[in-house]
């Protein structure tokens, strides 16, 4: 299965954060799983730490090349099909959730997320 990790979901795994679900664990940790990780969500998280909304436990740099590599994510960097693809969504206010569901439209992916504001969109979202 091909699995897009919502930004929450990626930041709660590689902390072993307590409040990613079980069932995302097992999914994430399942070897026969493909796992992704969106430049969006990279993007995002860069947004957050440099507004002060965001502590991270080491530098940026430093963190994420790390933790892709060592947990085998892939890195799904934005195409310009996904952004085509927003435009027939419908409405929602956080421009990085409408990213990650073209993705993972496009690219026939699940999303891994807490988040309902998926299930308003023809994606499965697994949680």
């Amino acid at each position: 299965m091909k699995l897009l990790l919502d930004t929450h979901t990626f930041l709660w795994f590689i902390a072993g954060d307590t409040n990613l679900s079980i069932t995302a664990q097992d999914l994430i940790n399942d070897a026969a799983n493909i796992k992704f990780v969106s430049t969006a969500s990279l993007w995002e998280t860069a947004i957050k730490v440099s507004t002060g909304k965001l502590n991270l436990s080491a530098s940026f740099d430093d963190l994420f090349p790390t933790q892709i590599e060592s947990n085998g994510f892939e890195l799904l960097q934005i195409k310009i099909s996904h952004v085509s693809f927003i435009s027939k969504l419908p409405f929602h206010r956080d421009p990085f959730d409408r990213l990650l569901i073209a993705q993972a439209i496009e690219e026939k992916m699940e999303i891994v997320s807490i988040d309902k504001v998926f299930d308003n969109y023809s994606v499965s979202r697994l949680w």
